[in-house]
């Protein structure tokens, strides 16, 4: 394929890679804020000017061509390089503009996320900022994310990480459920079969196991219970409401969990036998140079949990 064409627009390359990424015109559209004829005309631009086939078009697909492989891979370098060069020059008290798109978790973003944003938004008017929230795993390069944050263990996902701390966690369960099946007072009587006491089961991610509960020994040590569940929910909000309808007990971060015992909604199980502490994280895929908005709404979020942290945790790779 011959050098790039000094006439090829930026805009046009962002919109072929978030073609090319989501293998949809529709999706790319809807991510991006633009209408679908929009798209399709910046690919065909693109298209025109290097005289290639980018993509193969199928009415239930769009694939990439050879030549639509070598572009991306191009594009997505030549782009790193004109936003690390307009960095150079950007000062920090430039205005921020444009669109953000991050995936956190249900709970966090309805408990802690959204309450805040409004303040966010009024020092950076500029900006739009799309949260996506389902507890399920998301690809953040494939579902086009600038940032995802993640609570619990991580797996190799190619990505850079950014530890933000760790959420403090409790066990509670519904008044109902304590007045039938009794307050456990030590490990040995939750873990009991024949006292009866059971969870919610949790499960985000279709195929996999439920989330193990575990609680911390007289040592501090991570121990699991195998605690049966007659129900089990694919998201945090069912799991709360299961919880509440006396269907088990759930561990939640303790922020949450002390809201609802205040509340008189909920009775914490075994205090001095917390859940493990859950790690908090955000990912990013690795840049040269992060786009400015991306590295500012990362900082306002890491404030959120723990400025100390934010300030002093390194970004590493998975």
């Amino acid at each position: 394929m011959p050098p790039l064409p000094s006439r090829l627009s930026p805009d046009d390359l962002r919109v072929f890679i978030r073609v090319a990424e989501r293998a949809s015109f529709s999706v790319a559209a809807e991510q991006l804020g633009l209408p679908r004829a929009t798209v399709s005309t910046a690919v065909q631009r693109l298209e025109a000017r290097l005289g290639a086939r980018l993509l193969q078009r199928t009415t239930r697909r769009v694939q990439l061509t050879a030549d639509g492989q070598t572009l991306l891979e191009r594009a997505q370098d030549l782009l790193a390089d004109l936003d690390e060069l307009q960095g150079l020059f950007l000062s920090d008290a430039a205005p921020l503009a444009g669109r953000l798109r991050v995936d956190m978790p249900l709970g966090v973003a309805r408990a802690k996320v959204l309450p805040a944003i409004d303040g966010f938004l009024a020092r950076h008017p500029g900006l739009q900022v799309e949260v996506c929230s389902t507890d399920r795993r998301v690809d953040p390069i494939a579902d086009g994310f600038d940032c995802v944050l993640r609570v619990g263990t991580l797996g190799a996902d190619g990505l850079v990480a950014r530890p933000l701390g760790e959420l403090p966690m409790a066990s509670i369960a519904s008044p109902a459920y304590v007045a039938r099946w009794g307050r456990p007072d030590s490990l040995q009587a939750l873990g009991d079969l024949a006292a009866g006491h059971h969870q919610v089961l949790y499960r985000p991610n279709a195929g996999q196991r439920p989330v193990p509960f575990e609680v911390l020994d007289g040592d501090g040590h991570p121990q699991v219970l195998a605690l049966p569940g007659r129900v089990t929910v694919d998201n945090s909000e069912a799991w709360l409401a299961a919880c509440e309808a006396g269907l088990g007990i759930v561990q939640i971060p303790r922020w949450r969990a002390q809201d609802l015992v205040d509340a008189g909604r909920a009775i914490e199980i075994l205090p001095d036998h917390p859940p493990p502490p859950m790690p908090v994280t955000l990912l990013y895929p690795h840049r040269r140079h992060l786009p400015r908005r991306v590295r500012v709404f990362m900082d306002w979020l890491a404030g959120l949990f723990t400025e100390e942290a934010a300030a002093t945790c390194s970004p590493t790779r998975l």
